[in-house]
């Protein structure tokens, strides 16, 4: 393992953990957030500790494989499910998940929010799917979510919140947001009659076109 990758990756988890809290996508000690450092190796939040608490250092380095991890800190609970994610997503880099309020009201009612918003199939792909419930850090609650992230960056977990992948952490910090607003227009559009989905046609071509061909070539 490169000990500077993974120092870089303590750093930036330790910072979308703030601007998570600092958003309101979660409170009190709950979400948790991962980078990747390499085919085997993760950084990922320690468990139940307070966001104001927390440092760099405190990130914990798991091995994927094994769920083993350096230093005194536990994981988070949920560490099964980012291993099996990076393990199965190659080009995965990054996983946040959020206890956010209208993402979990639609969690708890167990409805996949289907395509009404443009930035919703350009960054999360589709549909946000709902994971079958499954008991937090469990095998079962991380193939739920392999399997609703199955073709997404973005989903839903019954009754318990939303989680949100991409090729780096940032945007899949974007995800979360984006998780989080769609699920408040599904909601609010319920009251005016319900959304009106978008093509599946129009979808292939927003995601593609977010993809491949958006913002400035580098």
């Amino acid at each position: 393992m490169n000990r500077e990758k993974a120092k870089l990756a303590q750093a930036e988890v330790y910072k979308t953990a703030l601007d998570m809290y600092s958003s309101g996508l979660v409170s009190g000690t709950w979400g948790n957030i991962s980078a990747r450092i390499d085919e085997t190796f993760m950084v990922i939040t320690p468990s139940g500790m307070a966001y104001e608490s927390l440092s760099p250092d405190l990130m914990v380095v798991v091995n994927m494989d094994t769920l083993k991890y350096e230093g005194s800190l536990k994981p988070s609970i949920e560490a099964i499910v980012h291993a099996d994610i990076y393990k199965n997503r190659p080009e995965v880099n990054g996983i946040v998940h959020t206890h956010s309020t209208y993402a979990l009201t639609v969690a708890t009612a167990r409805k996949e929010i289907p395509p009404i918003c443009e930035d919703q199939v350009q960054i999360l792909g589709g549909s946000i799917r709902v994971a079958d419930y499954a008991m937090p850090g469990t095998k079962e609650m991380a193939l739920a979510c392999l399997k609703a992230l199955d073709g997404r960056q973005g989903a839903l977990i019954a009754n318990h919140g939303a989680i949100s992948c991409d090729v780096s952490l940032a945007k899949a910090f974007i995800g979360s947001q984006i998780i989080e607003k769609t699920a408040m227009v599904y909601i609010n559009s319920m009251a005016i009659g319900g959304p009106v989905e978008i093509s599946q046609k129009d979808v292939a071509f927003f995601s593609d076109f977010f993809r491949n061909k958006y913002g400035q070539k580098t």
